[in-house]
């Protein structure tokens, strides 16, 4: 390789990659440039040599794809939260069919070139869709910020009207941080880790209730805020702080305390409504989950007599899609605020056959089977990181007739995918939509036992 940081090449781009940059070849060294688009010509600086690849920065394009498009959004290039945002959205979920073939190409699970990619399931409207927001707080001189990093680096961007962002969240988190400057609430430095360091709104879209937390280092005082944020926004229900005095990237500590309202809002999907704590996960993007948990419903194909795992349950939202179609549901989650929030949202929907329990699937599921439960079907929907090794032996260990895997992570998918094929067929992965204008994408895979 005889390239070199500064060096300025011209490059033409053959596709893009699974974080949605351009990818070429010059001299047959492979070249990733972020913003550059497949079919561009492009000429391009190196910015960083690696043994088997060089990153690079577009200086001017040549040729521009007829598929790029200008960015609606200001601070587009700065805030790197959005990454494909100058591709013409229909290309955009074509481009997410791609990533998913990738991602089978190079973790090359069994009989992988014959699986069934069905197209992505975009949005008519893909904007302000994030129906939760969840911004870093810091302090430039007297003057409070709320943002996101830029990539690779600890700037925080100050961002007042995001072009994803649920509206009405984005208007909350402006007053906040108006609220942060008049009340002289202690923010979080890296320098001197004490005060607010991040906060959370989240909105539900069917009840317009809102939910807050601030994550802080140690205690402070947000009585007076809290009272002036009520005043002016009623619809607010739930005020929590969450305590992380830990100097990592983790954004959440153990101990989360009610400071104000409600325990839980309520929300709603498909046909039935359910209370969010505060730290409990649920989809961000309310109008595709309707979309996803439709196709979990189709890719399950459940009788009367099933018994169903939910694993990663949450709140319990996917299983109590079935548990009027089936014998009985079962979930567990790692967060004890969602067991319990999942428990009482199945009390509340007069749900019999249900139970939840806190702990890992990997765990539980082996106490289940060893009291005599046997599951006809699992659901895992696992976080970006994908299966536990230890839950996958647990999974290939029992082995139930059918399992559907929802996945936020095509590489973590496809990698698990290695393991699950040895006992499954896969039948077919439907992309959703569920992140317009990012690289990343949804998938719902719907697997049977081999006979």
């Amino acid at each position: 390789m005889n390239l070199a940081v500064k060096q300025r090449i011209p490059l033409k781009i053959k596709k893009m990659g699974i974080n949605g940059e351009g990818i070429g070849f010059y001299k047959k060294t492979l070249v990733f440039v972020p913003g550059a688009l497949k079919g561009e010509e492009v000429f391009c600086q190196i910015t960083k040599v690696q043994r088997n690849f060089v990153e690079a920065s577009i200086l001017k394009i040549n040729k521009p794809s007829k598929f790029r498009v200008t960015p609606a959004c200001p601070i587009y290039e700065a805030c790197g939260g959005c990454q494909i945002m100058h591709l013409r959205y229909d290309k955009q979920l074509v481009f997410k069919d791609d990533i998913i073939r990738q991602a089978l190409k190079k973790f090359k699970p069994t009989g992988y070139e014959t699986y069934e990619i069905r197209s992505t399931l975009g949005m008519t409207n893909p904007i302000h869709y994030r129906a939760k927001l969840q911004f870093q707080i810091r302090q430039v001189g007297k003057k409070v910020i709320a943002g996101l990093y830029a990539e690779n680096s600890h700037r925080l961007i100050d961002i007042k009207d995001c072009l994803v962002q649920d509206e009405e969240t984005q208007f909350v988190i402006n007053h906040v941080v108006h609220l942060l400057e008049k009340h002289r609430v202690p923010i979080y430095q890296e320098r001197r880790a004490e005060g607010v360091r991040t906060v959370m709104v989240r909105r539900a879209k069917k009840t317009g209730e809102l939910q807050l937390i601030f994550v802080a280092s140690r205690e402070v005082r947000l009585s007076p805020l809290i009272q002036d944020l009520i005043a002016k926004f009623p619809q607010v229900k739930t005020v929590a702080l969450n305590l992380n005095r830990a100097r990592t990237s983790e954004i959440y500590g153990q101990k989360t305390e009610i400071l104000w309202g409600q325990k839980a809002i309520e929300e709603s999907v498909l046909d039935y409504y359910f209370s969010l704590s505060p730290r409990a996960f649920y989809q961000l993007n309310p109008e595709q989950t309707e979309k996803l948990y439709a196709q979990v419903i189709e890719a399950l194909d459940v009788k009367e007599t099933d018994h169903i795992i939910d694993a990663y349950c949450g709140v319990g939202t996917i299983g109590f899609a079935f548990a009027k179609k089936v014998k009985s549901v079962r979930g567990m989650d790692i967060i004890p605020e969602a067991i319990e929030d999942a428990k009482n949202n199945a009390a509340n929907m007069g749900f019999t056959n249900t139970y939840y329990e806190t702990g890992k699937a990997e765990d539980i599921i082996p106490k289940w089977y060893s009291q005599g439960y046997r599951a006809d079907a699992l659901i895992v929907d696992p976080p970006r990181t994908g299966l536990d090794d230890k839950l996958l032996k647990t999974i290939l260990t029992y082995a139930p007739e059918k399992m559907v895997y929802v996945s936020c992570n095509t590489s973590t998918l496809a990698r698990d995918l290695v393991s699950l094929s040895q006992v499954y067929e896969v039948v077919y992965i439907q992309s959703v939509d569920m992140f317009p204008h990012t690289a990343r994408t949804e998938a719902v895979v719907k697997l049977i036992k081999k006979t």
